[in-house]
This record gives C-alpha cells, structure tokens and sequence, in this order.
C-alpha cells in the first residue's frame, strides 16, 4: 500500500459513521419530486395509487363501481413485488385516518350527554366518529368473492414487516378487528377430517400440523384412524380451508407419552372402552389471522361432539409440548444442573438430576413463572386460558429430537374438566394457575 492509499483510509476511519436516515414518510414522499434509493414507488406512482385507493371508497361512487375499482387493485397487486406491495400497506396505514376534529367534537358531546337520556346515542356517535375510512377500504375489497382470502394473505404477508416498520401497526390492528368480527365462531362450520376426505383437505392437514411434523401418509392415515377424530374449522368464504384443527386420540385413560399415538403399527383402541379423550395436536393454519381466537371455540364443540358420540367419554385431556421450558431453564436453573440435563436420556429412573428437572418444569408450569399475571409458557397460556389445570408431568413423553430441544421431552396433560372450567378462569383471572396435587408435591 502506498503512502497516498495509506492516508486516505486513516482519515477514512477518522471520519464519523453517518447514521442511517429514518425511511421518509408517505406524507412526505407524496409531497416529493424524486424517489429515493430505498423507495419502491415514485412520488407520481404514489401519488396516483393514492387516488385509486381513495376512489374505491369515494361517497359519490356505487358499491358495484367500488367494487370493479377494488377488483382493479386486487389485480395489479397479485402481480406487483413485495416493495410495491409495502408501498400501499403504507398508504392504507398512514393516510386512511379518521376526522381528528370529528372525533373530538364526537367525544365533548359524548362527554356532555353522560348521565343524560341521551348519553346512549351520543356514545353510538362517538364509536362512530372513531371508525376509520381504512376499514371502509377493505370491507371494498372483502366484497370480493375472492376479497376475504385476499386480505387474510395480504395481512399474513404484512407480519414479518411489522417488527422493523411501526408505520404499518395501523393497518394490522385494523385487520385484526375486523377479522375477530368477520370470523366469529357463529360463522364457523365444525366438521371431521376422515382418510376419506377431498385428498386436497387431507394435503392441508400434512401441510398445517404445527406440533407433531407427519412423516408420511402411513402416518396421517394412523392420524385419521378408527379411535382418532380431527376436527377443523371452516368458514363458508374461505372453502375448503381449515382455519384450525385439533387431533384426538380415544382412550382408556389419559396419556403419558406421544410414542404410542404416533405408532403407526400400533392395533386401534377399542371404543367400546374408551373413557378418554387425549387432545394431542392443535394447530392454527393462517398467519394472516393471528390473534383471532378459535381454540377456546374448538375444544369445547368438540368436546360436545364426541360426548354425543361416546356417551362413556368421562376424562378430556391433553398431551401437550412444553416449547418455552427449555430456555427458561437456562436463564433460571443452576448451570451445573443444566448440564447434566444435556445427558437426559442416560439418566436413571432415581437420578437426583432428573428429580430436578421435574421439580423445575413444575416450578415453570406454576406460579413462578408468570409474566403480568399470565404464564409464560403459551401452550400453558392457550389451554389454561381456557378453563384447563395442569395436571401431569410426563418423563419422555416426547424423545424426539424437537421434543428434546424444547423442554428435555417432558410433555404435560392438561386436565378439561367440565364442571370447573369457569372457577379455573376464574383463578388464572387472580394469578393463580389452576395445579392438580400431583404437580404440587414436585415443587413444595
């Protein structure tokens, strides 16, 4: 390197590193002649698209035209790239607002009508001044006969946006309401997925299963067995697409282990003996529905369905993944321990090391580890939240390698028992997490 070369990468070093621009808004790139390098959309194309977007929703305009000019949008946006795409998230988002003055006049005369006869209506005006013209935008689009499964992918697509683009939390939120409202259960049809099922609907269950990957057709065949029932559910505008589903073992009591259930060479159970049922896998399939609840729903119809069914179903349960433990033991259990647990599966039925680590998933599964009054685990979160206790902790109920990697393959059963569903809601509402007597003496 010669001395001139030398010189100039000193002083480059020397020099302070530029922080990043902040991404301009579309307020302000509207405003502009020119794009910037990151930008996908021109100010004219912005500007323009803004326009198409506000015409849907136009007061002088039909609902069939809003509709073609919804329909228009749908097209180009099934071919335009990702940045393009963003492009108009952002606009729905930043500029789809509601009246501030309207709002705020809405909300004095609220405010002066309460304890008034006519408060009730001031209150309806005041919920109205708040809807946003952005939701007017997709209930356009949601007219389509394609417009629901449009914006359920279009919002699973906006997800992994979200944690580096705070701008596009406005359109999320709003999607999330109204798909709570357009997916309530009163909208869902249960039904039973059988081997004898469309074969496109048996693909999607192998597609979907979140908890316990399916290796095989010999595998989802043993699934959909004689003593199995999978149930989903559908909503009449997205056919043919489960929103969620649940797979279900019957029984004659509650299981310790997920290795006999996915044995496929295993004889079916008699059902004439069954007395349980073991709820093994519940999975949700569209990203772009996230933190619509269907689960609470799910359990308790099918609950009611195999009881009309097997009139001898007395115990509903589940064997569930523990998938936060694990990480929870490292941040929180003595190193020495931890590492002794690296050997799990070498570990003697009367090792002290393995009476740890039970004592330690049940010291995770109670309330010790609540994070603002809820657990912190979320499969725990999800059938607790339903009315569930805790009711056993299973050694190897999951040796897989996944089963390994998450929580050690223990597994738990939650207990779904009908008659204190409510006092068991009731106690997660204190911060108290609903425990059989069994976990206790792990932990006390």
């Amino acid at each position: 390197m010669n001395t001139t070369d030398w010189i100039a990468q000193s002083v480059s070093k020397l020099r302070p590193t530029a922080k990043p621009k902040s991404p301009r808004s579309t307020h302000e790139r509207l405003k502009a002649t020119l794009r910037h390098d990151e930008e996908a959309m021109s100010p004219r194309t912005l500007r323009q698209t803004l326009k198409e977007l506000k015409t849907i929703v136009d007061p002088m305009v039909s609902e069939v035209e809003g509709g073609r000019r919804a329909e228009a949008m749908m097209d180009w946006y099934a071919s335009a790239a990702l940045p393009h795409r963003r492009d108009l998230w952002l606009l729905m988002s930043e500029h789809f607002v509601a009246d501030a003055a309207h709002v705020k006049k809405a909300q004095e005369q609220f405010a002066a009508a309460v304890g008034t006869p006519d408060e009730a209506a001031a209150e309806v005006l005041y919920r109205r001044a708040t809807v946003s013209p952005r939701r007017r935008v997709l209930q356009r689009f949601s007219a389509n006969p394609d417009g629901v499964r449009f914006l359920v992918d279009m919002r699973a697509e906006l997800q992994p946006q979200l944690k580096s683009d705070k701008r596009l939390l406005a359109l999320d939120v709003e999607m999330e309401y109204m798909f709570s409202t357009w997916f309530d259960v009163g909208f869902l049809e249960l039904r039973r997925i059988t081997w004898d099922s469309p074969a496109s609907l048996v693909e999607k269950l192998i597609k979907y299963e979140a908890v316990h990957d399916i290796r095989s057709w010999d595998d989802v065949k043993n699934r959909l067995d004689s003593d199995r029932r999978c149930y989903a559910f559908f909503h009449p505008r997205l056919p043919g697409e489960p929103l969620i589903f649940v797979e279900v073992a019957l029984m004659n009591q509650i299981a310790a282990s997920i290795t006999p259930l996915l044995d496929e060479s295993a004889a079916p159970a008699d059902l004439d003996k069954a007395t349980t049922a073991i709820f093994y896998s519940i999975s949700n399939t569209q990203t772009g529905l996230k933190g619509v609840s269907f689960g609470d729903s799910l359990i308790k119809r099918v609950v009611e369905t195999l009881k009309e069914e097997f009139p001898r179903l007395k115990t509903f349960a589940t064997l569930s993944p523990i998938p936060g433990l694990r990480t929870w033991l490292n941040k929180n259990a003595p190193a020495e321990v931890v590492k002794a647990w690296e050997r799990v599966d070498e570990l003697a039925e009367n090792a002290p090391e393995r009476r740890a680590l039970m004592d330690w998933a049940a010291r995770y599964l109670s309330d010790e580890a609540l994070n603002q009054g809820k657990p912190l685990d979320p499969v725990a979160r999800f059938h607790l939240g339903n009315g569930a206790r805790v009711e056993r902790l299973n050694w190897g109920g999951d040796p897989s390698a996944k089963g390994l990697k998450q929580s050690y393959g223990l597994m738990v059963n939650y207990l779904y028992d009908l008659k204190r569903l409510d006092k068991h809601r009731a106690l997660l509402a204190q911060g108290k997490i609903p425990i059989a007597a069994a976990i206790k003496d792990l932990y006390l």
